[in-house]
This record gives C-alpha cells, sequence and structure tokens, in this order.
C-alpha cells in the first residue's frame, strides 16, 4: 500500500477539513432531506449498519433512511432496483445518492475518507482471500474506484436472477480489484479526479454500467 506523505497524514487532514465544511455549508439541505424522510416514513431518519472498517474494525455507516421502517433490517443485504423494501422517496435518495451524505459524520470521526473502497458487511468481509483483504489498510470512502465504475450497481444487480451469487462471483471480485489499485498508489489528484467525476456522473445522470457480455470472465465486468 502507498506510503506516501499525502497517504499517511495529507489525506486524514483533507478529508476531516472537506467533511467538516461540507456538513456546515450542507446543513440547510441535510436538515430538509431528513425533515423529509421523517415525514414521508416516520422515525427514524438515519439508517444505521455495521460495515467492517480499515484493518478489519467494524464501524456503523450513516444513511438516509430509504426503506420502510418494519423493512429496513431485514431480508437480503444487497438491494436491487425495485426492491420492495425502498420507500418512494428512498428511490429517488438512492439514485441521487443523497442518501449517502450523512457519511460526512462518518468522515469526520475518522471511520471513513472521502475517496477509497466501499465498506462491506462483515458477512461479506469474512469471505475475502488474503490478497482482496490487502483492500481493508485502506480506509473505506463514500466513493471510489469501484463505487465509480459500478454507480448503477442496483440497476445491474436488479437483471440478475440470484443477486448475491452474481455480487459474490462476479462483482465483489471485480470491485476489489479496483480499489485494490487504487490503494496501491493513493494520490491527491487521483482523489480530486475520483470526487469530481463522481459529481459529474451524478448531476448528469450519465451513468450507465451495462450488462455484462456472455463471455465476460468470472472475477471482472467488461463495460
Amino acid at each position: 500500500m502507498t506510503n506516501s506523505f499525502y497517504s499517511r497524514i495529507g489525506k486524514r487532514w483533507f478529508d476531516a477539513f472537506c467533511a467538516f465544511v461540507g456538513l456546515i455549508l450542507l446543513s440547510p439541505f441535510l436538515l430538509m432531506l431528513g425533515l423529509l424522510v421523517l415525514l414521508a416514513s416516520g422515525p427514524p431518519v438515519i439508517f444505521r449498519q455495521e460495515r467492517t472498517g480499515r484493518d478489519g474494525k467494524p464501524f456503523l455507516i450513516w444513511k438516509f433512511r430509504s426503506m420502510t421502517n418494519e423493512l429496513a433490517g431485514t431480508g437480503a443485504l444487497l438491494t436491487a432496483s425495485g426492491d420492495s423494501r425502498i420507500t418512494p422517496l428512498g428511490r429517488w435518495l438512492r439514485r441521487t445518492k443523497c442518501d449517502e451524505l450523512p457519511q460526512l459524520v462518518n468522515v469526520l470521526m475518522g471511520d471513513m475518507s472521502l475517496v477509497g473502497p466501499r465498506p462491506e458487511v462483515p458477512a461479506y468481509t469474512r469471505r475475502l482471500t488474503p490478497r482482496q483483504r490487502e483492500v481493508l489498510k485502506a480506509r473505506p470512502g463514500i466513493t471510489g474506484p469501484a463505487a465509480n465504475q459500478y454507480i448503477s450497481e442496483e440497476t445491474l444487480l436488479a437483471n440478475q436472477p440470484d443477486k448475491e451469487a452474481f455480487y459474490l462471483n462476479v462483482l465483489l471480485p471485480a470491485k476489489l480489484e479496483s480499489d485494490l489499485r487504487y490503494a496501491e498508489n493513493i494520490t491527491f489528484t487521483a482523489d480530486f479526479k475520483l470526487i469530481v467525476n463522481t459529481c459529474a456522473r451524478l448531476l448528469l445522470k450519465s451513468a450507465d454500467i451495462g450488462k455484462l457480455k456472455p463471455n465476460a470472465p468470472r472475477h471482472g465486468i467488461q463495460l
């Protein structure tokens, strides 16, 4: 993994500063979203779930609740487009990724970074190979190379008859390969480009994963 000044110290300073400023600037918008969730489906407004963080340490990730309160913590761990658990407001929150904004608190607390591998649930990280577990040496992020590449992951999963098997055998290994390459060379330039690219793709609604080709390799997805 990268051992530069930025990866060891600068990245954390950058994260904390941006998260602090972001929470202040976005506070009116965050309060409005929280109120909308409360009015649309009642409390709780924030959904918290255990994820595997840096060095394998668990933490609670924060999101605006996008599922019905009775079903938010039940059923499959994966969520695909059209999932009956998702509320009408939740569909918009997830499509725009606004449900992820409370994770700025996770960044400020040091559990997450602005950019890094997306954190998985412990049930999935327990299945990682020793090489794949190298990705846990990097602080998980709100966005990252794999999260950016598969920004419409829920749409891709919706087309799979066995969503969990497809995720574990095809999609997750492909994401891990992308995140491992990122973790081997963490730079400010790469992080800044990923943040800008993620914002641009969301604003332009241009994310399109496409279809898995018949000859796609077991551990990768051809776009």
